[in-house]
């Protein structure tokens, strides 16, 4: 005997052993499989006793009430008709004729169609007698009153029961009305197997193709992967419905990404079947299934939203790619993912199957790329994506990702500040979005991590065009009843004033509330927002004492000297990518032409500077500004970079040849030269590289070189 286990049963058996694992106690102890522990123990399963459990005696009386129930029925029928055996049954609770009225006005209310009450009476009768004459009969209406009323699992058990007993005509009908409570039931598996069965034994073509029918449409519908495998196994090849159930099983194993077992029921199917309406698409399965190691070494796939909402996303990214390729003889296969999930889960099948593309770039949205990364790690095709998703690269090995995150922004920003600047507290103006809630709490650990504090934090609307309120929380000017050189003021003031009209005392108490003193416990802030808010907080800022231009020694003379302070203490900016923003009219970016001096002398941090020196970098935007005639964005220079990388594995001397080694070269990439810096993959296939920190001046936007780091921003 062949040890080995067929594709059905050991599908079968390790479905089997997944479900039992996760099957909770009190369900495992509910299924159709469960036994009684004596014959006579009422289950579920079996819910009447084998014997009755009155001994009903027979009555003279209780006949001739009987009888008369009947004949009076006969001219009340219905639930009037019921109403008369249930007093007889009443009357005589445990005698042969009592259980003979309960019996007959169950058969009423059930002719009557008051299910509810039919039910109620056989069941009662059967608890009681199940050998009564008219058992049989009481089970059949139950059944079918118990399907009538919703009761789908009663139904299904007391139906299919019945028909194990039944033959011919009556049989089919009792399988019928079981497969359909069964359906509603949830119990597809047993619906399933009934529907096969009937498929089996149909009489006439026109029989047998409406039953195949219902087979394909519980095999479409609801049926489980474990309902086709158990009934398929064993299942002859010359039964009408094997066809039906292989293919779908054949679609199991390849949703599985079960190739061997796939490529085997598949050629099955095409042995037995070839005439088969499924062939043709059996047919294509196999090929795509054969394909799928068929790689194609120059060959490169490209996930974008090309239409759509994001359309200027997949532009943008796709000028940078198609740049990066100019000239060498990779192959680049574009997919149109128009920032769909499904699209996208498709589009990388394709690739993967049809183009034998031996990785793939894109996609940019979070949810595509994360549909796309979980079928790249089944299909084991090296993707790297443009999302700014976090932890995308946990879904798998196959995954990496080459993009600015929140994450390494404000890593890097933060250790700017602490590890270049040495500052050690800080504050927190964010926008009350994602973008912003996520950015503080990235940087708020980043700060800890290091051994700093974040003394202060504030939140503000998204929409927000006013932050006095927000500024004098930061620095303990809104809740003034808190302080205590605000109530020693107070005092002052009152004496001072003891006697004067009360409006003077009232400008004396203005003026006194505008010289406490703000309470700077902190070296920066840290604004995650867009530069155009930025312009507005900064001024906000300065309203409230909190002196920003730490880099402009004039102004700080000026201070001194209009404040008698011989020290001043100033505050840095810090931010991120968002503040970046497009030449105004004078030619200066127009977060400096908007916040003016207020935002001078702050640094932010961002993915990409069209204006660097870095020699990568200039290359780049030289040869972009000659193929089209303007300036790259971040989404150009990373599409450029991702596309460079393959390119340079792919025309290397020891060019990967099949997606695992391509896996395997990127994983060990080091120090790759690009456009947004020199890049490396760490251990978790996240792109590491240095970011561009980029200083603001009342001359423009320029970057902090490393010899500049330990100038800008000191006084």
């Amino acid at each position: 005997m062949d040890a080995r286990l067929s594709p059905c049963r050991a599908l079968l058996l390790a479905l089997t052993m997944l479900l039992v694992a996760c099957k909770t106690p009190s369900a495992a102890s509910s299924g159709t499989d469960s036994t009684p522990s004596s014959p006579g123990e009422v289950t579920q399963e079996n819910p009447f006793p084998t014997k009755p459990t009155v001994k009903a005696r027979q009555d003279s009386a209780a006949d001739a009430a009987l009888a008369q129930a009947a004949q009076q029925a006969q001219s009340a029928p219905g639930k009037k008709g019921a109403e008369l055996f249930l007093a007889v049954r009443k009357a005589y609770p445990e005698t042969t004729a009592g259980q003979e009225a309960l019996y007959r006005a169950g058969v009423l209310f059930y002719e009557s169609q008051d299910y509810a009450n039919a039910r109620k009476s056989f069941n009662e009768l059967l608890f009681e007698n199940p050998l009564h004459p008219e058992a049989e009969d009481a089970k059949l209406r139950l059944g079918r009153a118990a399907l009538e009323v919703g009761a789908y699992r009663d139904a299904y058990l007391m139906l299919s029961s019945l028909a194990e007993r039944a033959e011919g005509a009556e049989q089919v009908r009792l399988l019928q009305d079981a497969a359909k409570a069964g359906e509603k039931a949830g119990l597809y598996g047993q619906s399933l197997q009934i529907a096969v069965d009937l498929a089996g034994r149909a009489q006439t073509p026109e029989e047998q193709q409406a039953a195949v029918a219902r087979v394909q449409q519980l095999v479409e519908g609801r049926a489980g992967f474990v309902d086709v495998a158990r009934v398929v196994e064993g299942l002859p090849a010359s039964h009408p419905a094997w066809p039906v159930l292989t293919f779908k099983l054949a679609r199991i194993h390849y949703h599985l990404r079960d190739w061997t077992r796939l490529e085997e029921t598949l050629n099955r199917f095409l042995a037995e079947a070839p005439s088969h309406p499924f062939a043709p698409q059996a047919r294509e399965l196999l090929a795509r299934a054969t394909r799928r190691v068929e790689v194609q070494p120059r060959t490169v796939g490209l996930l974008l939203p090309m239409t759509g909402k994001y359309k200027a996303w997949g532009e943008a990214v796709l000028r940078g790619v198609k740049l990066a390729l100019s000239g060498s003889d990779v192959e680049l296969v574009v997919k149109d993912t128009q920032g769909d999930v499904n699209l996208t889960g498709q589009a990388m099948e394709q690739l993967a199957y049809d183009e034998g593309a031996i990785a793939v770039l894109g996609p940019i949205a979070s949810d595509d790329s994360r549909r796309a990364a979980l079928l790249a790690e089944e299909l084991q095709v090296p993707l790297l994506t443009f999302t700014r998703q976090e932890d995308i690269t946990a879904i798998g090995p196959y995954v990496f990702r080459n993009m600015l995150t929140n994450s390494a922004q404000a890593r890097a920003i933060a250790d700017y500040a602490m590890k270049e600047k040495g500052l050690r507290s800080f504050a927190m103006l964010y926008p009350n979005l994602p973008y912003g809630v996520e950015l503080a709490n990235d940087f708020w650990d980043q700060v800890v991590d290091n051994g700093g504090q974040v003394r202060g934090a504030e939140t503000y609307a998204h929409d927000q065009t006013t932050f006095t309120s927000e500024a004098k929380k930061l620095v303990g000017r809104y809740y003034l009843e808190d302080r205590g050189d605000y109530y020693e003021g107070v005092r002052e003031v009152e004496q001072q004033t003891s006697g004067q009209d009360a409006f003077r005392k009232r400008k004396a108490m203005e003026k006194m509330k505008g010289s406490v003193e703000p309470i700077i416990d902190f070296e920066a802030i840290f604004i995650p927002d867009e530069w155009r808010r930025v312009s507005l907080v900064a001024p906000a800022l300065a309203v409230e004492d909190i002196i920003t231009n730490s880099c402009d020694a004039r102004d700080l003379e000026r201070i001194r000297k209009t404040t008698g302070k011989k020290t001043v203490k100033t505050v840095m900016l810090l931010g991120t990518n968002a503040w970046s923003s497009a030449k105004g009219a004078s030619g200066l970016p127009e977060l400096v032409e908007r916040g003016g001096k207020f935002v001078n002398c702050s640094v932010y941090v961002d993915g990409f500077f069209v204006d660097s020196q870095r020699p990568a970098t200039q290359r780049f935007v030289k040869a972009y500004r000659q193929a089209y005639n303007g300036d790259p964005s971040l989404l150009e220079a990373y599409g450029y970079d991702s596309a460079r990388m393959l390119r340079q594995m792919l025309e290397s001397k020891q060019a990967p040849q099949s997606r695992a080694e391509l896996r395997e070269a990127l994983a060990n990439l080091k120090d790759f030269d690009g456009a947004t810096g020199k890049t490396s993959f760490d251990d978790k296939r996240e792109a590491r590289k240095p970011l561009f920190l980029l200083s603001v001046s009342n001359k423009g936007v320029t970057e902090v070189t490393p010899d500049q780091r330990a100038s800008v921003g000191d006084m």
